[in-house]
């Protein structure tokens, strides 16, 4: 009896911690490499902004529903049940949650490319080493030239793999306007723990404005 009560107890424990502190998402999209590759298991803050705001450079894990989901298709009800309780053990991602990068958040101005190919920010270039190679002019940030202003309440994100993902750039013209609500977003990413052989804290950022 005392075995099961410890159980239970763990369970609940592990339920409080996961609904309130921290949660646990597998990463299925190639669209944040190299920063985050496909199946990783990540650890997700769920208590962020908290008392700071959305910062740009921020990794996040958010509900697309309603922007995103649209574009690549909804799933069956049945399978978003399976997805559900995959995501309970790590094993997959709740159906419409996305992982990208915030770029610009309210009142900012995002834009690209300049001469050098960088992108922007409220018109000073950014340094972006996650993506894992140099940007020039004929390798730009992105190769898709857009610029937009973030309402207030909203955030501008893009996939560290620019030509692999689906992203805030693809969505000008849905509603919202390619930018996610703050309030649909679930947390921060703040490391890898599976496969224990990458097991990673993500730095800060390193999101720099030249």
């Amino acid at each position: 009896m005392a075995v099961v009560a410890a159980a239970v107890i763990a369970v609940v424990l592990a339920t409080g911690l996961r609904i309130a502190v921290i949660d646990v998402y597998t990463v299925s999209q190639v669209s944040m490499a190299p920063t985050l590759a496909d199946s990783e298991r990540i650890l997700v803050e769920k208590d962020y902004p908290g008392e700071r705001d959305v910062q740009p450079g921020d990794v996040i894990v958010f509900d697309g529903e309603g922007s995103f989901t649209p574009y690549e298709g909804s799933s069956s009800t049945l399978a978003q049940l399976g997805s559900r309780i995959g995501h309970w053990f790590g094993l997959t991602a709740p159906p419409a949650t996305y992982v990208k990068r915030v770029l610009g958040t309210g009142g900012d101005v995002i834009a690209c490319c300049d001469d050098s190919g960088r992108l922007s920010l409220n018109g000073e270039p950014l340094a972006e080493p996650y993506l894992g190679r140099e940007v020039t002019a004929t390798a730009p940030a992105s190769e898709q030239s857009f610029e937009a202003e973030v309402p207030q309440g909203r955030v501008w994100v893009m996939g560290d793999n620019r030509e692999e993902s689906i992203d805030s750039r693809a969505l000008l013209g849905a509603p919202g306007g390619g930018m996610i609500s703050e309030d649909r977003i679930l947390g921060r990413v703040s490391g890898v723990f599976w496969p224990w052989s990458e097991r990673r804290d993500l730095q800060e950022a390193g999101y720099q404005q030249q």
